[in-house]
């Protein structure tokens, strides 16, 4: 286990599962105030989430990416909680059904009343496309 004082313990979840839990050195959000990092030492925070990419560092291992649709990030004692409406990770994601998806939306003829599901997709597509640039990244670099 990691020295506390150097390492967040993390956990993703929605409510029917845990989606991650471990020990990162960073986490970023998207919430109501803009892009947040949280750091090992962060002062106590209670935030809004929006539709977006929630990025974690974790200790060990890659890197790890994924949609959170709604919810809320909460930061006490070096401990982060996400606690997402829905939330998948990049991993989970199929990227061709994504973009589709997203297209279907946005042909949509009532575009301005489909505007909450086109970002949540957008949300979706992005966190599956920085997770293949980051595998992308990290094959070239070995």
């Amino acid at each position: 286990m990691a020295d506390e004082n150097n390492a967040l313990r993390v956990e993703l979840v929605q409510a029917d599962r845990l989606v991650w839990s471990g020990e990162a050195t960073m986490v970023v959000a998207r919430s109501v105030t803009g892009d947040l990092g949280v750091l090992p030492g962060h002062a106590p925070l209670l935030t809004l989430l929006l539709d977006g990419v929630v990025t974690i560092h974790p200790v060990e291992g890659q890197t790890v990416r994924g949609a959170v649709l709604g919810g809320f990030l909460s930061v006490h004692d070096n401990r982060v909680s996400i606690l997402a409406e829905e939330a998948r990770l990049s991993d989970e994601i199929d990227l061709a059904d994504a973009h589709r998806r997203l297209e279907q939306l946005r042909s949509r003829a009532d575009v301005e009343e489909a505007q909450d599901d086109i970002r949540r997709a957008e949300a979706i597509v992005r966190a599956a496309e920085g997770a293949e640039t980051s595998a992308g990244s990290a094959t070239s670099a070995n």
